[in-house]
């Protein structure tokens, strides 16, 4: 009797069977992160989605937030309501192996970012009202195919103007780069994070509209604040400094040159 071949029988079926369950969490986690999405695109609330699939809100919130996986019945209603095909099926071989983010990206492994995707409420100062500050919504989310985060920007009043492009996270400075870069035009948000409350402080740099078709650089704070951590009345758009809740945002938003998160220098 071979005693090799009685232990690793057994051995083999756990891997297998443990590779299988990291294929169905990834799956799901795939699947979370697409009905978030197209949820945020179309300001479309839960209830509302629950309504259209004829499932309970219960159920579709504890699939959402990860504590029960979506079954194919309910994927299937899912589908209909939103008019998209999920691809419920993946390699095992492709889920086992480690995903490494491109070297220009920071060589991050999935594992080490998650803590990074999900949506934020995004502020900076308002361009037309420098009293005011502009609300709006940025997801952070894996991409499959390239192997590395991604950001889109959503919910924006002016919508034309929204931005997605790639995440990079460099093990040497520690800095959260989002970068957009269309035809060579590019759009840089550089952040830390606050490791308390998740929430991200920095600069972006981009190009503000003057008169006519000129184009100015500008720079400016950045500040990206989980969901999670928010009620769901916090504004979006422009918010004046009439409004209940400016003086907390703007307090967030003054915050990361206050505390020192990021600098302004030469500014007059």
């Amino acid at each position: 009797m071979n005693v090799h071949c009685i232990i690793a029988e057994p051995r083999q079926i756990w891997n297998k069977t443990r590779m299988a369950q990291k294929n169905k969490a990834s799956t799901q986690e795939h699947h979370i992160m697409r009905i978030r999405e197209e949820l945020a695109r179309r300001r479309m609330a839960r209830a509302s989605l629950a309504d259209a699939a004829k499932i309970s809100l219960s159920s579709l919130e504890k699939s959402l937030s990860g504590q029960r996986p979506f079954t194919d019945q309910t994927l299937i209603r899912i589908e209909k309501a939103l008019g998209l095909s999920f691809q419920r099926s993946v390699n095992l071989d492709e889920t086992a192996q480690v995903k490494v983010a491109p070297e220009n990206m920071g060589s991050y492994a999935r594992a080490s970012v998650k803590w990074l995707e999900g949506s934020f409420l995004t502020l900076r100062p308002a361009s037309t009202n420098p009293d005011a500050v502009y609300a709006y919504e940025t997801l952070i989310f894996w991409d499959f195919e390239t192997e590395h985060l991604h950001f889109r920007e959503m919910g924006r009043t002016d919508s034309i103007y929204a931005q997605m492009g790639s995440v990079a996270v460099p093990h040497q400075s520690g800095q959260i780069y989002l970068t957009t870069n269309k035809h060579g035009q590019h759009r840089t948000a550089i952040l830390s994070r606050q490791v308390i409350t998740g929430e991200l402080y920095g600069l972006l740099l981009t190009l503000q509209t003057g008169l006519g078709a000129h184009l100015s650089p500008v720079a400016m704070p950045l500040v990206l604040i989980p969901m999670e951590n928010l009620d769901d009345d916090t504004p979006r758009g422009l918010v004046s400094a009439d409004h209940p809740m400016h003086a907390e945002l703007k307090a967030r938003l003054d915050k990361t040159l206050g505390e020192g998160f990021a600098l302004m220098l030469g500014a007059r």
